[in-house]
């Protein structure tokens, strides 16, 4: 089969379960763009500028199989580098596709626009280099080689990739035959090592706990982590970074794990155990109260990752997460899961606290929904939120990118009409992307968005500095950005002001009510109001930053 470059690459993301391209047109990618346009199955989104394309491919990504994201040479690439260092830091499977000028100018190494002006044209290629586990550039030889091995490696690894493209090469006409399918295996020698190594441990220890974390998500294996959790009746604690990876609502459901900021279900439970099982977690600063563990001495674990598994120091390469799981499963694991703690009846009323404002969103929150949380006040907070059941939730906890959020639920929205995105946002993470509300009123999509008005930001006036006016914000009329950024309003969306817990419920009430149109809820409350745990981690952080 003939097929020009650019269509094969096309149809080979199509294959990964990309239906959305995002990004800014250039000129080096606008021949790519027409092939994305004429497209019938592919939606391209233009963003207002690069930097919300890539927040906005990786909450796509967190969504579906895998993100795109197309920007011109340098300026358009540079913009977006942020945003696709948090999807390496993250483990989230976005290409980035760069359109470049045309060989002819590469080759003679010409002082065109949107370069150094030094004839050197890889030097942006090599800063991707470090956030992206494989890199090409196409040309007529290697393209169909290199597109399926560079996504690949996209798939394999839940990590970015980046892709070069030549302003000349997109039309290009190339032979294919059928696509390479690639599907790792288990190392079936390895595995069965695995396996008899944790039965000895099952002798040794008389009660286990299991952790799980965001690699879950990832590999979008929550329903083998549910079959193993029902299988062995252990009980289960999920990371901030993963809330939701394992139904909240389960039995088997003790709590988030936060270090020795954990409550007092989550603390009792790792303390009367013998031995963690580990299941794609990764133990960074901001999930374990600044690595703070809950026990003194280090308690033998077994680590469960995509790709190995180790049992305290000795690593098990080339075995799949999915099928250790299903070996797993059929093994007696010793356990006792703590009882629930009765929940306290929801009572809201007047002004909103921090406390306050979660117990409302909690209460409100629909089965099957998206809920993202922005980091600082948001996130820390939405931790103790108890999640409906199929209730995704989206943070950035060890990138940590202010604003990310908002253009992260633009993919999120994008990627699944069907769900109904809540995203809950400070005011000064808003001020960093909130151009991109202009590019959610055009595609229609229709989230709750809770914008938290506390006058600047919060989660560092809890870290330093809590008068310092590099912590102040300039104030903005922020429900009227719905007229400055849509001239058209064709579906007219809802607003709210609210400063008290009865006029926020009676949003959300409202928003639910109306599931077709868009609600921007804005949420006065007190400047130096934040949520516990962000207190007590302000604190920790502080001390950690002193040395």
């Amino acid at each position: 089969m003939v097929i020009s470059i650019g269509r094969y690459l096309l149809d080979r993301l199509k294959d990964c379960g990309v239906e959305h391209v995002f990004g800014v047109p250039g000129d080096y990618n606008l021949g790519f763009l027409d092939l994305i346009e004429n497209d019938p199955n592919l939606e391209w989104i233009g963003n207002c500028n690069e930097l919300n394309a890539s927040y906005a491919a990786d909450g796509y990504a967190r969504i579906k199989p895998m993100g795109a994201l197309l920007t011109t040479f340098g300026v358009g690439e540079l913009s977006a580098i942020n945003g696709v260092a948090g999807s390496y830091a993250e483990s989230v499977p976005v290409v980035k596709i760069v359109g470049m000028p045309s060989r002819n100018v590469l080759e003679n190494r010409r002082f065109v626009h949107h370069t150094l002006g030094d004839g050197e044209f890889m030097k942006f290629y090599a800063m991707y280099q470090g956030i992206s586990v494989a890199q090409t550039i196409l040309n007529k030889q290697n393209a169909k080689s290199e597109i399926d091995r560079v996504l690949a490696e996209c798939v394999l690894h839940k990590k970015p990739v980046y892709i070069g493209i030549p302003a000349d090469v997109p039309h290009m006409q190339i032979e294919v035959s059928s696509p390479m399918v690639y599907k790792p295996k288990s190392d079936k020698k390895t595995l069965n090592d695995f396996i008899r190594a944790v039965k000895k441990n099952l002798k040794i220890y008389q009660s286990f706990i299991a952790l799980a974390d965001y690699e879950v998500n990832r590999c979008h294996l929550n329903q083998e982590l549910q079959d193993f959790i029902e299988a062995t009746d252990l009980p289960i604690a999920s990371l901030s970074m993963s809330k939701g990876v394992f139904c909240e609502q389960h039995p088997n459901f003790i709590g988030v794990y936060n270090g020795v900021l954990s409550d007092e279900r989550v603390t009792n439970a790792i303390k009367e155990s013998d031995c963690s099982i580990l299941i794609g977690v990764k133990l960074t600063d901001s999930l374990t109260a600044g690595f703070h563990y809950i026990c003194e001495e280090p308690t033998p674990k077994i680590e469960i990752h995509p790709l190995y598994s180790k049992i305290d120091e000795k690593v098990y390469s080339d075995i799949l997460m999915e099928d250790v799981l299903k070996r797993l499963s059929n093994l007696k694991f010793k356990s006792k899961i703590p009882p629930k703690e009765p929940k306290e009846e929801p009572h809201f009323s007047g002004k909103l606290t921090q406390k306050q404002f979660f117990k409302v969103v909690e209460e409100h929150l629909q089965p099957n929904g998206v809920l993202i949380a922005e980091q600082g006040t948001s996130f820390f907070g939405a931790v103790d939120v108890n999640l409906p059941k199929g209730t995704s939730f989206i943070g950035q906890p060890l990138w940590g990118s202010i604003g990310y959020t908002f253009g992260a639920l633009l993919g999120s929205a994008l990627a699944d009409r069907k769900r109904r995105n809540v995203l809950l946002v400070g005011d000064g993470s808003f001020q960093l992307t909130a151009q991109e509300l202009s590019t959610m009123l055009r595609e229609d999509i229709t989230p709750i968005i809770v914008l938290v008005n506390n006058d600047g930001y919060t989660v560092e006036r809890c870290i330093h500095g809590p008068e310092r006016k590099y912590n102040d914000i300039n104030m903005w009329h922020y429900t009227k950005l719905l007229e400055v950024f849509d001239v058209h309003l064709h579906r007219k969306p809802l607003s709210f002001k609210v400063d008290t817990a009865e006029s926020l419920s009676h949003a959300f009430e409202q928003a639910y009510k109306h599931p077709d149109k868009l609600a921007f809820i804005e949420v006065k409350m007190a400047r130096d109001d934040a949520p516990t745990l962000l207190k007590k981690l302000g604190a920790l952080f502080s001390a950690q930053n002193s040395y």
